[in-house]
């Protein structure tokens, strides 16, 4: 059987977190130089990569360390992508940006994501921060699209981006909610399919009667999908715990399986 190589990892300055976020500060920039950014959207982008890589250098403190492996890296590249995409939708309610720039990274981003799961595979560098970062990439891109896609189909569409966050706020309010739901490829499949309608919607290359049908189908999912999470909650906790087989085994946030961490 042949030796399989070890997948190359990242130099050890571009291990830091602090190294992505000055990554996309220069996206910025040069994205800045193509379309116009009003001040807020210059705001709105510096303010998710300050914030998000804050709270990625802390989980990686709390840990006992301050870089990351490859599988990391390729997520913090979806994440500087995300900045770029939230300071154009930004520039779009002041009337800048560009439709066209924002499609095209938002779908690079979307790309990158089932690349960061196969990384940590080849490395063998699964853990729960690491799926934890993937995820909440995700979820922010899906609300800053939605953001986006709500002029052209109404506030409805806010309800894609802020399903995450409201099963989040839920388990304040019922702690059974933050219990680790068994693995479900099938979540990875929805999240996919939601980010790929918004950034069809937002291209605007479709009638809006299927702009329409397109993203009512993937909240359909969704729905589907959060409400099959809520029912398993709420009979977990009324039945108690029980053992789970090795492949059934609990992923640590409901919107990623467990394989996709790292």
């Amino acid at each position: 059987m042949p030796k399989v190589q070890p997948f190359p990892q990242p130099p050890a300055a571009w291990s830091r977190p602090w190294w992505w976020a000055a990554a996309g500060f220069a996206m910025l920039v040069v994205v800045g130089l193509v379309a116009p950014l009003t001040p807020l959207a210059w705001a709105g982008g510096v303010a998710y990569l300050v914030v998000s890589t804050t709270l990625l250098s802390l989980g990686l403190r709390r840990r006992g360390t301050v870089r990351f492996g490859a599988a990391n890296a390729v997520t913090a590249t979806r994440s500087a992508l995300v900045g770029v995409v939230t300071a154009l939708v930004v520039a779009a309610f002041g009337g800048g940006g560009s439709t066209a720039l924002l499609v095209t990274i938002a779908a690079f981003a979307l790309a990158l994501d089932g690349v960061d799961g196969y990384v940590a595979r080849r490395t063998a560098s699964v853990s729960e921060l690491g799926g934890r970062f993937d995820m909440e990439v995700d979820a922010f891109l899906l609300l800053v699209l939605s953001i986006y896609d709500a002029r052209f189909l109404g506030w409805w569409v806010l309800s894609i981006g802020l399903m995450r966050y409201a099963f989040v706020a839920a388990a304040w309010v019922l702690p059974f909610f933050a219990r680790p739901l068994p693995y479900r490829y099938w979540r990875k499949v929805v999240t996919a399919a939601c980010g790929i309608a918004l950034a069809v919607v937002a291209s605007q290359l479709l009638p809006a009667v299927a702009n329409t049908v397109l993203v009512g189908t993937a909240l359909a999912l969704l729905v589907e999908s959060f409400g099959r999470d809520v029912l398993w909650l709420v009979r977990m906790n009324r039945t108690g715990p029980r053992l789970v087989s090795p492949e059934n085994a609990p992923a640590h946030d409901p919107g990623r399986a467990r394989d996709e961490s790292r």
